[in-house]
């Protein structure tokens, strides 16, 4: 591949910095049969990277900044952030794309330090900065997370000696919620101190985010040990680690809880970043990993008590990833929930079972778990796409209340703050 003789290239060039040996643009002649690809080196200021490229009949390759770019004529032409085709007020696209030529080919190319040009038949000219194309190629996203993260066990969390937000500053202060979110967001997990043990102040601190997303449960909600919800949650029993929610066809981004009340022993909640794990599997058992995250289940919630009428059914895998760069994005985890498994062949049934175990069992390893007692005024933020929670059984009467935020509201505030998310 010409990939691999550009990267070979490319310290030479730049060594050399070589003046531009042929700057003339390649017409559309080029793609004779004869001629399948023609490469051209252009020389920059020494402290500028070198770009250099090749046409191919269907596609243009691009070395630039270390990384090797390929792109479709037809998404070239799409793409074009020229006035006539891009609305740069609203950052919406106005060129219609099915009006575009699939089989389009440029009629120029040329590139300077920065940019790439190109001219297309009809005269029309598109202007790409090569650090641009980095970033939006498919070659550069696979080298980038589309969420900076910190993956922790019980030792890398309690070192990395994350603070709490005060209940004031979180609501008072943009800094207070800025650097709340930001440590959520590279945990998925944080806490707010000092809270009024209300049900309504802990509401008013989810407010303070965004709207609460408003399930099955109502928007506000109290765990008890009644049983007032055929849900195990709903009794004095430990809780093994697990995301909520997996019954949703979209699981709840975000859980808040805050222990009002607990006159009794025990119920210690019980965190474990899923990622984590998910990430020892995949490094030590790259096929389990494959498999958890390829193979979708079912998972259910029936409830015919007080009332509460509910039949639900979620599909998805229990690792989530972006096709294009593996990265894990969410996790969906809940032995309690998960339904019969009718959405697995046989002969793969055993494998999946093997790969499950696995991931099982770092979730449990005693390192990779983390305990925590919340009392009255502590409130645990949680990324419910990530990390998992438990407890421990308890005596006593114990009161929980909390409520699921929207994933894509608690990222636009923090976007909105500054924050990557």
């Amino acid at each position: 591949m010409w990939c691999r003789r550009l990267a070979g290239f490319y310290p030479v060039a730049k060594a050399l910095q070589t003046h531009v040996v042929r700057k003339q643009v390649l017409r559309s002649s080029i793609f004779h049969k004869n001629v399948t690809s023609v490469p051209r080196w252009f020389s920059t200021a020494p402290e500028v990277n070198v770009c250099s490229w090749v046409l191919h009949k269907d596609h243009l390759e691009v070395f630039y900044s270390g990384t090797c770019m390929r792109f479709n004529y037809v998404w070239l032409r799409d793409h074009c952030r020229s006035a006539s085709c891009f609305n740069a007020k609203t950052n919406q696209r106005s060129l219609d794309t099915a009006s575009v030529d699939l089989d389009i080919q440029p009629a120029q190319v040329r590139t300077d330090e920065t940019t790439l040009y190109l001219t297309w038949p009809d005269g029309h000219i598109t202007r790409y900065g090569l650090e641009w194309l980095v970033q939006n190629s498919y070659e550069g996203q696979q080298q980038q997370l589309v969420q900076p993260r910190i993956l922790w066990n019980e030792r890398i969390y309690k070192e990395a000696n994350v603070p709490s937000v005060s209940y004031l500053e979180f609501l008072e202060t943009n800094e207070g919620l800025r650097n709340f979110l930001h440590n959520f967001l590279l945990y998925g997990i944080a806490f707010v101190d000092d809270v009024p043990a209300t049900r309504e102040d802990t509401e008013r601190i989810a407010e303070r985010i965004c709207h609460i997303r408003e399930t099955i449960y109502g928007k506000m909600w109290d765990v008890t040990s009644d049983f007032s919800r055929e849900d195990t949650a709903y009794t004095k029993l430990a809780l093994d680690c697990h995301t909520d929610t997996t019954y949703f066809q979209e699981p709840c981004g975000i859980i808040l809880f805050h222990c009002v009340r607990h006159e009794g022993t025990g119920g210690r909640t019980l965190l474990a970043d899923g990622f984590y794990a998910a990430d020892q599997v995949r490094h030590q058992h790259p096929n389990d990993f494959e498999l958890l995250s390829n193979v979708p289940l079912k998972h259910e919630y029936i409830e015919n008590i007080a009332g509460n009428n509910n039949h639900m059914v979620g599909i998805g895998p229990v690792l989530n990833v972006y096709p294009w760069n593996k990265e894990l994005y969410m996790i969906r985890y809940n032995n309690y929930d998960r339904s019969v498994i009718s959405t697995v062949p046989y002969d793969a049934v055993q494998q999946w079972y093997s790969a499950h175990r696995k991931l099982t069992n770092e979730l449990r390893r005693p390192e990779n778990e983390l305990w925590v007692k919340l009392k009255p005024g502590k409130v645990l933020f949680v990324d419910n796409w990530r990390v998992l929670h438990g407890r421990e059984s308890f005596t006593g009467y114990r009161q929980l209340s909390g409520c699921f935020l929207s994933r894509d509201d608690v990222l636009n505030t923090s976007r909105l703050l500054g924050l990557k998310a």
